[in-house]
């Protein structure tokens, strides 16, 4: 940066010396033919040399004095138009640091907001990735309760057993009190009579001794029944300890159903609040997406502005006006009137990208010349188009998606149509009549 004032100071310093070799060369010049003409002119009436030597003099400091008041001038008015110069050129240069200072301003801004969406994206897989482990949590919490409620069904189940088997138990128990109460009164009967049958003893030998057989197979039979009623004891003892520990596995499943009871409670809360979370992501995205459709809009009226400036300047490029051209039901009475609506919308650049999309199998170079004419994009003309579709006729008619655009079938009929009425209505308007 250095080198260039220098180089050019160095022009200069050249510029003004030759300028001023060729200044004295040229003054020189001028005095000498002033000298020699006057010089000449006065020595010729009177041959007189002192004279004609003064005068001479005279008129070589008359035009020495001319020729420094005319350079005088000169020199003024090329300062003037230098300052002017220097003027233009300072504000050009602030325009341009303006422009510059705007154009990195907006690139910052958009650097901005692609971080911004960058981070939201990942916010937005995070709470996703959050929600599917989740609703994985819940799926085993679902798949444990399924687990405890067979196991505690099964319990459920194993306790109708014990307590049918304790019934029984009891029935039993209830049938063999009620042979010993009959055995013991058969007991006391029989001794009742033992006790008669001493007081006639002498009378009745041969009945003592069958009463005597019958005592001995009663205390035969006595040992049998107390082990019987032992073995009962024990059997109910298990029988009320296996109960007791059932009743305690039924407290501990209890006690853990109420704490996955809790901890789902714990886990709907959370849930609770990351939806609630998830509502504010949401709130924001739709906040930043409503910023985004401003700033393309904003974006895109400056290139429809850049457009509409380019038209004007470029020569031949006045459209006729919309006044000038022939009612469209004149021309084509089956088109509906939505469609005559949105041709009247369509920009005639626009009505050529159609007409290119329709008529060519790969239009992709047309539309890009079309674009770069027009000073835009292809994306951008067929957004336009399907814009002012969506907003006249209420459906897209070209497919976005794919890599070659197409109408879609529903509407070519439509769309051939509206691009033979403006073929039409075009060739009407350049005839003379």
């Amino acid at each position: 940066m250095s080198l260039i004032p220098t180089a050019s100071n160095n022009l200069t310093t050249l510029k003004t010396s030759n300028m001023q070799s060729l200044m004295v060369s040229n003054r020189l010049i001028l005095g000498i033919i002033a000298f020699s003409v006057s010089f000449g002119l006065s020595l010729v009436p009177n041959w007189n040399f002192k004279q004609s030597l003064i005068t001479a003099i005279i008129t070589v400091l008359a035009t020495y004095t001319a020729a420094l008041f005319v350079d005088q001038r000169r020199r003024n008015h090329e300062m003037l138009v230098l300052s002017s110069l220097h003027k233009r050129i300072k504000d050009m240069e602030g325009l341009k640091s303006r422009i510059v200072r705007e154009i990195n301003q907006i690139e910052t801004h958009r650097d901005l907001l692609y971080k911004e969406s960058q981070q939201l994206q990942n916010q937005i897989l995070e709470c996703r990735n959050q929600r599917n482990s989740l609703h994985r949590e819940l799926g085993s919490f679902a798949g444990q309760k399924k687990q405890l409620e067979d196991e505690s069904n099964k319990l459920k189940t194993e306790l109708y057993i014990l307590e049918n088997n304790q019934v029984e138990l009891n029935h039993s128990l209830t049938t063999l009190t009620a042979e010993k109460r009959r055995l013991e009164l058969h007991c006391n009967a029989h001794r009742s009579e033992i006790n008669q049958m001493q007081s006639q003893i002498s009378e009745l030998q041969q009945e003592k001794q069958e009463i005597e057989s019958n005592l001995t197979l009663l205390g035969r039979l006595k040992p049998q029944l107390e082990e019987k009623l032992y073995e009962l004891r024990i059997a109910l003892q298990d029988l009320e300890t296996e109960v007791n520990q059932q009743s305690k596995l039924l407290v501990d499943t209890a006690i853990q159903k109420d704490d996955i009871a809790a901890s789902l409670d714990s886990l709907k809360k959370q849930r609770g609040e990351q939806q609630t979370e998830l509502q504010q992501l949401k709130s924001e995205v739709s906040l930043l997406q409503e910023e985004r459709d401003l700033l393309q809009s904003q974006v895109w009226e400056l290139l429809q502005q850049t457009e509409i400036l380019n038209q004007d300047l470029l020569p031949g490029n006045i459209q006729p006006e919309k006044n000038d051209l022939l009612p469209f039901s004149e021309v084509v009475e089956s088109l509906p009137e939505e469609w005559t609506n949105f041709l009247e919308k369509l920009p005639s650049h626009e009505i050529q990208v159609l007409k290119a999309i329709v008529e060519q199998d790969n239009p992709s170079m047309a539309i890009k010349k079309i674009a770069e004419d027009h000073i835009t994009m292809p994306n951008l003309l067929i957004d336009s188009i399907n814009e002012c579709a969506n907003d006249t006729i209420g459906e897209l008619i070209i497919e976005p998606s794919v890599d070659i655009p197409e109408v879609y079938q529903e509407h070519i009929v439509n769309v051939r149509k509206l691009l033979s009425m403006y073929e039409v209505i075009m060739t009407r308007h350049a005839s003379p009549n």
